[in-house]
């Protein structure tokens, strides 16, 4: 039995990634409701709207859901409270240290899983008690780990250096990448991007768009002094680089982000002067889709992939 299929209580071992402006209560539900595991992405989100969406998504999956939680947000202590309270029965955490909340939250029943991007993380997080970890390789959008450890070399080492299952990510939006990251040790998949175009994702069409529009090469990892992230190239990115270029310090680079950035280019739409987040399988991504249907022609691809390997002859 796959160890996360059965940790999970999922069908298949497919994780949409709780994104930030693309993971809301709709999409969460369309992923549980194909089978996989949604996640409501909490990043962009007050404890009042938080609370707004996992009641919503409960009711409209009987499914498992969860609850992605950046653990160094100042209001993580408000959204741990409402996430049990109203019993989620899943927490992705990432963005901070697990040891200080894990104990809290599998006391009331809680499945936890903590997002790392290199093998010493991973270690910690599974001495502090989590049930499982993704390890994100550099390919993927966000916030992004600053070894640049692709998810190909990424996986074999977390893998052999803990027990507990791992959930690759970055780079992943095909069954064929789903197989290639199982053959590497992992026991399930996360993805991100594929999802954040799909039709139930929140984040505005002009983004979506300028996604399905993007070639290889067109997203970046920047913003290394500050917390690295992945966007898609334009106006705001030129900037950012040109201030990188001349030294800017990390007070400058803060003073040029200014507040909300991504809102403005993800959930607004603003497509030149805000901050496009998206990983480096967008060059695949070429058609809006409804999640349940992204679902399907994964597993489908995986399944075909997974017979053509069966009957080679090495």
């Amino acid at each position: 039995m796959n160890r996360i299929i059965s940790l999970l209580n999922i069908k298949y071992p497919i994780i949409q990634a709780g994104m930030i402006w693309c993971s809301g209560w709709e999409l969460a539900s369309a992923v549980s409701n194909a089978g996989g595991l949604g996640l409501i992405g909490s990043g962009s989100m007050t404890p009042e709207i938080l609370l707004t969406h996992i009641r919503k998504c409960r009711a409209n999956t009987q499914n498992p859901f969860g609850v992605n939680l950046p653990l160094l947000f100042p209001a993580v202590e408000e959204f741990i409270r409402i996430i049990i309270e109203e019993k989620v029965p899943v927490v992705f955490t990432s963005a901070g240290t697990p040891a200080k909340w894990t104990p809290l939250l599998k006391e009331h029943g809680i499945t936890v899983v903590h997002v790392v991007a290199n093998v010493k993380s991973a270690k910690k997080s599974e001495d502090s008690g989590v049930d499982a970890i993704v390890a994100e390789g550099f390919e993927a959008g966000g916030h992004n780990g600053k070894e640049e450890t692709t998810t190909m070399v990424l996986i074999p080492l977390v893998r052999k250096a803990v027990s507990i299952p791992v959930i690759a990510a970055g780079g992943i939006g095909t069954g064929r990448a789903m197989l290639a990251a199982i053959a590497l040790g992992a026991d399930g998949v996360q993805i991100g991007s594929r999802f954040a175009v799909s039709e139930e994702s929140s984040c505005h069409i002009n983004f979506k768009n300028k996604v399905i529009e993007s070639q290889d090469g067109n997203t970046f990892l920047t913003l290394k002094k500050l917390v690295p992230v992945r966007m898609i190239k334009n106006k705001f990115f030129q900037q950012v680089e040109e201030k990188e270029s001349v030294g800017a310090s990390p007070d400058e680079l803060r003073s040029l982000l200014g507040a909300g950035r991504s809102r403005k280019g993800m959930f607004e739409g603003d497509v030149e002067e805000g901050e496009l987040e998206i990983g480096q399988i967008a060059a695949l991504i070429n058609e809006i889709k409804p999640a349940g249907e992204i679902v399907k022609e994964i597993v489908a691809e995986f399944m075909e992939a997974k017979e053509k390997l069966n009957s080679l002859i090495l």
